[in-house]
């Protein structure tokens, strides 16, 4: 049985630092694919009737960005992601894509995505410790509901009073881009730390 773990520690070493050590063009390929991992992950989708903000998968995508790729190309990840949604590629929620999708409601989230991303992987890669489950859950945790929410918040509440000409209440506010959206991100945040867990050495 300790074989069978010090083989999985070290392979889970080793992997680590490969990635960590590879050339700047292979983690400029991976920041691509976790940027369409993020697009695939975009189309789960839920959308709700009360809001323009729909309930979507990518949050997940994102929150293993900066894991698994760190700060810098994590971060890079996701700014693929909305660049190319916004020159070419419809893999917004629901296939869409353009400048117009990316100024919309959902703007600020999109901004959020990069820093959350670059957050989470800084931690990752400056404290080893914190790659623990409960650790990194916390981390996550603060990443989503503070670095991805607050932009998000701030940039729906702009949306609103651009296209709609009134100052939309705090209580509404929450109601159509926090309160639903809080289980299905625990959910997230809880996977997102289970692949630190498993993934991610701790030393």
């Amino acid at each position: 049985m300790n074989i069978s773990l010090d083989n999985y520690y070290s392979a889970r070493k080793n992997t680590y630092e490969r990635i960590q050590d590879a050339s700047t063009a292979t983690k400029v390929l991976m920041s691509l694919m976790m940027a369409c991992f993020t697009g695939i992950m975009a189309q789960i989708i839920i959308p709700l009737p009360w809001t323009p903000v729909p309930i979507t998968a990518q949050t997940f995508a994102v929150l293993c960005s900066g894991l698994v790729l760190g700060k810098k190309y994590g971060c890079l990840s996701q700014i693929l992601y909305i660049v190319l949604g916004v020159a070419f590629i419809p893999w917004f929620g629901g296939m869409t894509g353009g400048l117009d999708i990316f100024l919309g409601s959902t703007c600020g989230f999109f901004i959020g995505f990069v820093i959350a991303s670059y957050f989470i992987g800084f931690i990752t890669e400056r404290y080893a410790k914190a790659r623990s489950f409960t650790k990194m859950a916390i981390v996550i945790g603060i990443a989503n509901f503070a670095l991805i929410y607050i932009p998000g918040l701030a940039g729906l509440a702009l949306w609103f009073n651009l296209t709609q000409g009134a100052t939309i209440g705090l209580v509404d506010l929450l109601m159509m881009g926090l309160v639903p959206f809080i289980l299905g991100d625990i959910v997230k945040i809880l996977g997102a730390a289970s692949v630190s867990k498993v993934a991610l050495p701790k030393e």
